[in-house]
């Protein structure tokens, strides 16, 4: 074991460009159109609801800049929280990123690419007189056995990937995104030039429903497509690898936040020149479909549909693997801190946080074994916007307690950019504890289960 607690900056503005992207880029360019179409009734509402939604993340992105742009290093918003609030409250945030936000996600993409495996190869049955075992009547760990195995089985490598050390696991990254964007821009070219296409029906506002659109409805179809873009924030986590870190990070915040956007309304108007509303709303309604493979049967057939699985397969993969590589810098960071497992801080001999990618890697599985992916999807969003929120409303405080601080990036529009993000993460945050008390309950009790962990290791720390 390497006892360097120090990583090497050796990622350039491109790797952080790579981070950024395949962090968002995962199953919602390919699933979330239905449920909003469902929603919605109008292809050319479901088109604005993806351009707020990315406006939003947009601004989410630029404030976050302007943070990272002084703070910037190894742990994110860690960092950042314990420099503009306190310790407790930057523990609270990395407790909550390891209990559910980050590892819940890389249990969720996991899971989905094992289901898009399954649908290619038909896995073979695991256990199947397991399948009805339970604990606490809430639990099934063995049921559709055969899709978890592999989905903990891509977690394990992808582990061992990124143990390797943060070059070898951008390297994977930056890979998978090249197949990504190969596939989506062909399905953009083909699709739009199919004779089967109707470009104009993208942008109809007229409804399929005699219900005009409401607010509420739309903020509902906002969040779906809000999902898709969700983790960007991710790349400040690995700020101490990467070169000028200061300049480069708020650069490639803004640079991949604003390729994803353009990338996600092509597609989408692609989808919406090929499948009418209400083949959308059939899709939606039967709830084993994918829009995206729907859509490219209508040009290429069978043959496109064995294309399009194979593409989501690959876009999992790159999201999930992304996601292992730069959460465990926030654990190293707490761990040096002393607000973690003491051997989390310590760095292998290829640089990069073994033990911690471990421990991550443990408790994910576990995530996939408890098969509550909806719920946990619906938990991420509440947390993470909540500290969004946090930090956003950090670009205010840091111009009060470092006024002279030199500031490479200031955000756009202040102070009403900042300010309008803040507004929405706190309507988001009690609009779910209105609409999904379930979930908003759970998440809490996860994040505050943290307050008697800290407890004990602040206690440990004096002794």
């Amino acid at each position: 074991m390497n006892k360097n607690t120090n990583f090497e900056r050796t990622l350039g503005l491109g790797y952080v460009i790579v981070v950024v992207v395949g962090n968002i880029i995962g199953s919602g360019v390919y699933k979330k159109i239905a449920p909003m179409a469902a929603e919605l009734h109008s292809s050319g509402w479901v088109l604005i609801a993806w351009i707020v939604g990315g406006l939003i993340t947009l601004l989410g992105a630029l404030s976050n800049a302007e943070v990272a742009g002084i703070l910037a290093d190894t742990g994110g918003d860690f960092v950042y929280h314990k420099k503009i609030y306190n310790r407790f409250f930057a523990f609270i945030y990395g407790w909550s990123l390891f209990t559910v936000i980050q590892t819940a996600a890389i249990s969720s993409l996991a899971y989905v690419f094992a289901q898009s495996l399954n649908s290619l190869v038909s896995l073979p049955d695991l256990f199947p007189s397991l399948s009805s075992f339970t604990i606490g009547g809430v639990f099934f760990p063995f049921a559709d056995f055969s899709v978890k195995f592999a989905a903990i089985i891509l977690i394990l490598i992808l582990t061992f990937v990124n143990i390797k050390g943060v070059k070898t696991g951008a390297g994977v990254s930056k890979m998978v995104l090249i197949l990504v964007f190969t596939g989506i821009f062909m399905i953009v070219i083909f699709g739009l030039g199919s004779p089967h296409s109707i470009p104009t029906r993208s942008f109809d506002f007229s409804s399929t429903s005699n219900d005009p659109v409401t607010i509420s409805a739309f903020f509902t179809a906002m969040l779906a497509a809000f999902w898709a873009y969700q983790g960007w924030a991710t790349v400040g986590f690995i700020g101490g690898e990467v070169k000028d870190a200061k300049r480069n990070i708020p650069r490639g915040i803004m640079i991949g936040v604003f390729m994803v956007i353009a990338i996600y309304l092509l597609v989408n108007v692609t989808y919406l020149s090929l499948l009418s509303i209400p083949q959308l709303e059939q899709i939606y309604q039967s709830g084993n479909q994918i829009a995206a493979i729907e859509a490219v049967r209508v040009f290429w057939g069978d043959n496109g549909a064995l294309f399009i699985s194979m593409l989501i397969l690959i876009t999992t993969l790159g999201c999930t693997n992304a996601t292992i590589l730069a959460s465990p810098r926030v654990y190293f960071a707490m761990s040096r801190d002393q607000l973690f497992l003491k051997r989390a801080g310590t760095l292998n001999k290829s640089n990069a946080p073994g033990n911690s990618l471990i421990w991550q890697g443990a408790w994910a599985s576990v995530l996939v074994l408890s098969g509550t992916f909806d719920q946990l999807t619906d938990m991420i969003i509440f947390a993470v916007f909540f500290f969004y929120g946090a930090t956003s409303l950090g670009v205010f405080i840091l111009r009060r307690k470092m006024p002279d601080a030199p500031r490479p990036y200031k955000v756009w529009g202040y102070p009403i950019v900042p300010a309008l993000f803040i507004i929405f993460c706190m309507i988001l945050f009690c609009n779910t504890i209105v609409t999904r008390p379930r979930e908003a309950m759970i998440g809490l009790t996860l994040i505050f289960s943290g307050v008697p962990v800290y407890w004990f290791l602040n206690r440990t720390k004096k002794q």
